[in-house]
């Protein structure tokens, strides 16, 4: 048969459109690899694992073991070793041990939480309700214990804060029933399955300070053995050790994967790269070692998700679509939509014929119109090659398609294709506009990516004809919901940072002169919350007069104390060309090998000083509970009239006189579902009419105007005397 003309234009193989391609690997084969990884405790190769899947599954097994290696190194399932060998997750955990420290309310009420305790030491096909604990040959039994939700979110925040109700909520049927009755409010009360531990605690004389050892006895069914750890009997210097190890380990998980795919991934990394130790006693349990005994890591947000991250520090932002949602060894109709910035597998591509034979399409022109939108290119040659496979697609998939089958599940796959075509729309035209990217809010394009990918999922989960269990349906048309708000609030925010972009062209866009002013956009965070600002300041500006700018952008007094400090690379070869330093004395010493050391700066220092140090990032601390990170974006010319402005921000400037972000969560939950003595409490001190979600810009920047009114000299003279 002669190879299409597209295909010969595109110098793809027409075996490409022949019929449906899925991925390389069947879902056969797939599943008995993760089959393999249950299983096997030794190191393995992908050709070990290939041997396994050809017994179970004998079809297309040409290129099997390169096809492994690439998924195993894609998907982050299993720990590269030298020599092309690999170890399993249980390979890995199958005979560690480490540590869980019942806190005050499971004490009191005879019981213990497994919630996340277990991470990352059990199988995570698992829920926390299905692990089975041993103490003294005796397995420990179950019951429930009834509460408000935000009671027990602590428990499962290792998993990430925004998925703790999805565990809570997979508890049991009736938690699932109280969430999906209101699916924007927490219900008044769920219950959980807990262990009760009421025997344990008594025969072992258990007490406040005390501790479990906890053994795996079978990581693939989740079991465990407890022992009661006394508070004494774990040196502090061995506890502390493993805290050093512990903080090595993640920095080298953030360092190799970034803020990875899930703070899950990530716990499990900082395990792999901590070495046999992290997986040893004595240890802190995990929650503690985070929450409460290190200053190196701590919680981040990451678009509408949480990682880990290095303390005081952001994770960085990212320009485009994440591209993680596709493998590497794609198919040709991927390929094509990967170099369009489309990261969607074919099973998308088929949801959206599907949602076009639910629609009554009578032509196929639309569904490539929605998988690819009119903001982005595409060559005639592109346009042919993916019609052809949407046309034999198409015949495929109406073979078995009915219209009454898909009557429930047609108007929620049309309502999420919708939605992703929307994300990939909005995601090009933004790459192609003219908008500087350091004017989007936060983390625009990770966000837009986190939409995305979950749109994704979704499409790929109604490309079947399967009719759906209703119950399942209705979560999935929760979540849609859930994004739509999400996209559109996003989308609000771009429009808005759109807006003050082109309020300010004029300035940006107008000849340069020698003479003409440079400004610089720093990004201000307040840390352990979601408040941020973005602020235009002269790059002459000195730490002193930024200090006053950042008091006025959250309407504070400035009555505290300050401090500004950054990580200063250290210049070997030439000295540079001013000192930055005023004292080094009150931070930690620099590690062996480090490149950086963290300082304290002079408030005399100007930003541009900071530039030519290569500096990005600051850290600025106001009083003795706020920590704030500042990130340096783009440069611009200045608006002579106005050459300090708010752009964007998210979030209402908390009081300055609260103790921190802590304080503020509890008065902020007070507000939200205290009891009416509480409630009266948090509206004395944040105020009567304080609304955590609104951002004031124009109070912000009236604010600002007015500072400058009351300045003697502009923000970029610096007197003499000063020197």
């Amino acid at each position: 048969m002669e190879q299409p003309e597209a295909a010969r234009r595109l110098g793809l193989h027409y075996s490409a459109v022949r019929g449906i391609v899925k991925i390389p690997m069947t879902t056969n084969q797939e599943d008995a690899l993760y089959e393999f990884l249950e299983s096997r405790i030794e190191p393995f190769t992908p050709e070990d694992a290939a041997t396994y899947i050809r017994k179970q599954s004998g079809s297309r097994t040409g290129r099997l073991a390169a096809e492994i290696a690439t998924l195993l190194e894609y998907r982050n399932i299993a720990f590269q070793m030298e020599g092309r060998k690999w170890l399993t997750r249980r390979g890995c955990f199958q005979n560690a041990v480490f540590a869980v420290t019942p806190s005050r309310l499971e004490l009191l009420n005879g019981i213990l939480i497994p919630g996340h305790r277990c991470l990352p030491f059990a199988n995570p096909m698992l829920l926390p309700k299905d692990y089975l604990f041993f103490w003294d040959d005796m397995c420990i039994g179950a019951t429930r214990m009834e509460g408000a939700p935000e009671e027990f979110y602590p428990y499962y925040t290792l998993y990430g804060e925004e998925y703790a109700p999805q565990y809570i909520v997979r508890d049991n049927p009736e938690n699932e029933a109280a969430f999906n009755d209101d699916p924007y409010e927490d219900p008044p009360e769920v219950s959980i399955q807990t262990l009760d531990m009421r025997e344990v605690y008594r025969k072992s004389g258990f007490v406040p300070g005390d501790r479990f050892r906890v053994s795996i006895i079978d990581w693939k069914d989740g079991h465990f053995l407890i022992e009661r750890v006394a508070q004494e009997e774990w040196p502090a210097e061995a506890l502390q050790e493993w805290a050093d190890t512990a903080e090595r380990g993640f920095s080298e998980s953030f360092e190799r994967l970034g803020p990875g795919g899930s703070t899950d991934e990530q716990i499990t990394y900082a395990y792999w790269y901590g070495g046999e130790r992290m997986r040893l006693t004595p240890a802190y349990a995990l929650e503690e070692l985070l929450y409460r005994k290190t200053d190196r890591i701590e919680t981040a947000s990451y678009g509408i998700e949480t990682r880990f991250w290095y303390a005081g520090k952001e994770i960085p932002d990212r320009r485009e679509i994440e591209k993680s949602s596709v493998i590497p060894d794609r198919t040709m109709v991927e390929d094509i939509l990967l170099k369009k910035k489309i990261p969607i597998s074919e099973f998308v591509v088929n949801a959206y014929i599907r949602d076009a034979l639910f629609r009554r399409d009578a032509d196929f022109s639309p569904i490539i119109e929605r998988v690819v939108p009119h903001s982005i290119d595409i060559s005639d040659a592109e346009w042919e090659f993916l019609a052809a496979y949407i046309a034999k697609a198409l015949t495929q998939i109406q073979e078995e398609y009915t219209d009454f089958s898909d009557k429930r599940m047609g108007p929620v796959r049309q309502r999420i294709g919708e939605l992703h075509t929307a994300v990939i729309d909005l995601t090009a035209r933004l790459r192609q506009g003219s908008l500087d990217s350091s004017w989007l809010p936060k983390h625009t394009f990770i966000i837009l990516s986190q939409i995305q990918n979950h749109a994704a999922n979704v499409l790929e989960d109604l490309d079947t004809n399967e009719v759906m269990p209703e119950h399942d349906l209705e979560i999935l048309d929760n979540s849609v919901d859930s994004m739509i708000d999400t996209y559109e609030d996003i989308k609000e925010m771009i429009n808005e940072a759109i807006d003050a972009f082109r309020r300010n062209n004029l300035s940006i866009v107008k000849p340069r002169s020698d003479a003409a002013e440079q400004g610089r956009i720093v990004q201000i965070s307040i840390g352990g919350t979601d408040i941020w600002r973005r602020v235009v300041v002269p790059e002459t500006c000195r730490l002193e007069k930024l200090h006053r700018i950042i008091q006025r952008t959250f309407g504070w007094s400035g009555a505290a104390g300050f401090r500004f400090s950054a990580d200063i690379p250290l210049h070997t070869k030439e000295k540079p060309k001013r000192e930055v330093v005023i004292s080094i004395s009150k931070f930690r010493n620099k590690p062996e090998g480090t490149t950086k050391t963290e300082r304290d700066l002079t408030t005399r220092l100007p930003l541009s000083d900071l530039g030519m140090q290569g500096v990005g990032e600051l850290s600025y601390e106001y009083g003795a509970v706020w920590s704030l990170k500042l990130i340096l974006l783009a440069r611009l010319e200045l608006d002579r009239d106005t050459p300090v402005c708010c752009l964007a921000g998210a979030g209402a400037a908390p009081p300055e006189n609260i103790d921190g972000p802590v304080a503020l969560r509890r008065y902020l939950s007070f507000l939200e579902r205290g009891t009416p003595l509480e409630q009266q409490e948090a509206r004395k001190v944040l105020g009567a009419s304080f609304n955590a979600e609104l951002f004031d810009l124009d109070g912000c920047n009236r604010r600002l105007k007015d500072f400058l009114e009351s300045q003697d000299k502009g923000l970029g003279e610096e007197a003499e005397q000063d020197e």
